[in-house]
């Protein structure tokens, strides 16, 4: 029988991350909150699966083409070099059969927990939230099930302790399009058991992932270390009235050839993500500052339901 994996929360990131656990043969459950939530996850489910499978069809496609190697979907195909048109056809079919049989969506969190080998906690970047989530779950765990947070930017020592088993918690923190940015970040509190950190290694590896061992703690880990101050930069200029979201987008993407300008991006990650990381600057509580102002332009985007891609419209109409 498959080993079972429980992701708490239906976001983009987690619907991203159960997907890609239950394609890679492990039987995968969503927790969520109420029947609204599971109507808002299911979209998700739908609109990511089938880019997953797109992607695969597109990689046979390119099957003999030099140019493969560099855009196949690293997390959906173990080896480039060994695929063939056939082998990637037998991808597209299991995963299509994995889909349909490994996913399950529960409201009751005691049946989702139960006999769960890793528990993947993927809520919004609210503190007392993720405490709240901890609290309820702790007694409901199995002794043998490792807890882990897919947190952005907070550190795991800070919940340890209301997890009830810090011993087995530690971040594993996955990148958008997480079946072509196949990485996994896994990075321990000072509590976190040496064998429970190398199982969630492990775990990565076994589900496509590339496992990025973190030493120690730190706030955003190595991708976001790098990608939220870029963010905020972008944002800076914006909330500043130094341009528009699409001028300074071109101005990124001409300079540096990359496919995707920062407000793009923030489109993708989701703007309540990126309203929720500003707010826990300090200065984004005193009037007159420029995170303040930020805040503020994000939260009317946000209270008007431009929240990104998801919702078919961010800083861009995604619904043409």
């Amino acid at each position: 029988m498959a080993k079972k994996v429980v992701i708490a929360g239906g976001g983009v990131l987690g619907t991203q991350i159960g997907l890609i656990c239950a394609y890679h043969g492990f039987d995968t459950t969503f927790w969520l909150r109420s029947e609204g939530s599971i109507g808002r996850t299911q979209p998700k489910l739908e609109r990511y699966s089938a880019l997953m499978l797109e992607d695969l069809a597109k990689a046979k496609a390119m099957v003999g083409n030099p140019m493969g190697a560099f855009v196949y979907p690293r997390g959906l195909i173990a080896d480039w070099k060994s695929a063939t048109a056939e082998s990637i056809d037998t991808l597209i079919a299991q995963g299509k059969e994995n889909f349909s049989n490994l996913i399950h969506l529960e409201t009751d969190m005691a049946k989702a927990l139960k006999g769960a080998y890793i528990v993947i906690e993927s809520m919004s970047e609210d503190p007392k939230a993720k405490i709240g989530v901890y609290e309820a779950m702790k007694d409901l765990l199995d002794e043998k099930t490792i807890l882990c947070t897919n947190s952005s930017t907070l550190l795991p020592s800070m919940f340890a302790e209301h997890t009830g088993r810090p011993k087995k918690y530690c971040a594993l923190h996955f990148a958008n399009t997480i079946w072509k940015n196949n990485t996994a970040e896994v990075m321990g509190h000072p509590g976190t058991d040496k064998a429970v950190y190398d199982q969630v290694v492990e775990f990565a590896a076994q589900i496509g992932m590339i496992p990025l061992q973190l030493h120690k703690e730190q706030p955003g880990y190595i991708l976001n270390s790098m990608l939220v101050p870029f963010l905020s930069a972008a944002q800076a200029l914006w909330a500043n009235d130094v341009a528009d979201p699409e001028t300074i987008d071109k101005t990124w993407e001409l300079a540096t050839s990359a496919p995707a300008g920062p407000f793009k991006i923030l489109d993708i990650v989701g703007l309540e993500t990126a309203y929720n990381i500003n707010q826990m600057k300090p200065a984004a509580q005193q009037e007159g500052t420029l995170e303040n102002r930020m805040g503020k332009l994000l939260k009317e985007k946000i209270d008007k339901g431009e929240t990104g891609v998801n919702a078919g419209k961010g800083f861009y109409d995604y619904r043409k």
